[in-house]
């Protein structure tokens, strides 16, 4: 199943994508695409509706972030052979873990906004495990039991903030509109294997990155198991998971950076696109 949240800012319906490329709306079976929703029982009740049966909602509207309420914005650092080599950074012994503030997350087509006195601002595309059941000191055997699904999501970045303010990475990471996530929540039935999927990010037009999550170092139910020993992971929590080569600031020998009136468009095989139009800060 896709499902996704369309409508205005803190307005958004939860919706199925139908198989006829409908929008339907999901409003009276859950209440959101968020925490229970997301649960194995969940996802069942909204899998055994008859969705040609439901009212189709315009596919004109906005699309709002595909998963509501997300308690958790959890990301892993150079995750990729090919990216940490950009960087010129080693192979990471165990997965590095940060945080993205959840106020960051915005729409697929949101506009991204570069804050005030950012200096390198970067594009990552990314994919995103949403977790449906929880998961605590899981192994690895088990952690694909508590996916839900899986997203596509732009993790933007300063740079200058993440490697040269001090501190850990987070402060370039959280800015308002730096996690744009969706259209859609992709149910992992309809995901063969999450270990082969081609993703791509173009900039005005200029396809910058071209790879695959094939090259990920630690893989997804790795880093599911791995995330669940240092704490807790609730139903509509979503783990960004690293990106391939092709950032900005991989760029030699002169990195590029973000501007205002710069288009991104990114998409993952299968988990759909995402079109941001980039901004200045403005009070």
């Amino acid at each position: 199943m896709k499902l996704l949240r369309i409508g205005a800012k803190g307005a958004e319906k939860p919706a199925i994508l139908a198989a006829d490329g409908t929008v339907r709306d999901l409003s009276g079976i859950v209440s959101d695409i968020a925490g229970a929703t997301l649960l194995p029982e969940g996802l069942a009740k909204i899998a055994g509706a008859d969705i040609n049966a439901l009212p189709v909602l315009d596919a004109g509207q906005r699309i709002g972030p595909c998963v509501g309420q997300v308690g958790k914005f959890i990301c892993i650092g150079l995750n990729y052979a090919d990216h940490a080599a950009e960087t010129g950074s080693p192979i990471p012994a165990e997965p590095i873990i940060f945080m993205k503030a959840t106020s960051a997350i915005i729409g697929p087509n949101d506009d991204v906004i570069i804050p005030k006195n950012a200096i390198k601002p970067d594009w990552e595309v990314e994919l995103g495990i949403v977790i449906g059941k929880e998961a605590r000191y899981v192994e690895e055997k088990d952690a694909l039991d508590h996916v839900a699904g899986y997203c596509l999501i732009n993790d933007v970045s300063e740079r200058h903030f993440q490697t040269e303010r001090g501190g850990t990475w987070d402060k370039g990471k959280g800015a308002d509109t730096f996690g744009p996530i969706g259209p859609w929540v992709v149910t992992k039935d309809e995901v063969a294997d999450p270990q082969n999927l081609k993703m791509w990010l173009e900039v005005d037009g200029k396809r910058y990155q071209d790879g695959s999550t094939k090259t990920m170092i630690f893989g997804v139910a790795t880093i599911v198991s791995y995330v669940s020993q240092f704490m807790s992971l609730q139903p509509g929590d979503i783990i960004s998971t690293g990106t391939p080569p092709g950032v900005g600031m991989g760029i030699k020998p002169d990195p590029v950076w973000l501007k205002p009136g710069n288009v991104m468009r990114l998409g993952i095989e299968g988990l759909g696109e995402q079109t941001q139009n980039v901004r200045a800060y403005s009070a």
